[in-house]
């Protein structure tokens, strides 16, 4: 269901590896969640780094919302890079589940094409 790729780069290399390399696949970011800091802010402190990014590739989003206009509960794809100690877990819910939610078998390959690129970002991070 997840796809979870683990880095030891320091948290600004991550964010701006990922934000090159979502650029050469065809996403754009469209959002950056400083969740931690958000928090924080609110007076509900969590004690680790959680940054979210959400990110879209517009072709794609394009042809699957052409088919269905409900699979927008599930855009955009989101990336979410979570501290762990040392280290940080880039994850991600793997685009083919979530098209599996919603019964549309012939975007199947479309949900793998996203799942793969966006596999790609995250280990160019790791």
């Amino acid at each position: 269901m997840l796809i979870n790729v683990e880095s030891s780069k320091s948290l600004e290399d991550i964010r701006k590896t990922l934000e090159e390399k979502a650029k050469e696949k065809g996403f754009g970011v469209m959002a950056v969640h400083e969740v931690n800091n958000i928090l924080e802010n609110k007076g509900f402190p969590i004690d680790y780094t959680l940054v979210i990014y959400e990110v879209c590739m517009p072709r794609a989003a394009s042809e699957v919302l052409k088919k269905n206009p409900y699979i927008s509960t599930a855009l955009p794809c989101r990336i979410s890079i979570i501290q762990d100690g040392n280290r940080y877990i880039l994850s991600t819910i793997k685009p083919t589940y979530m098209i599996d939610l919603y019964k549309e078998p012939e975007l199947k390959g479309v949900a793998e094409e996203v799942e793969n690129l966006i596999k790609e970002i995250m280990e160019a991070c790791s």
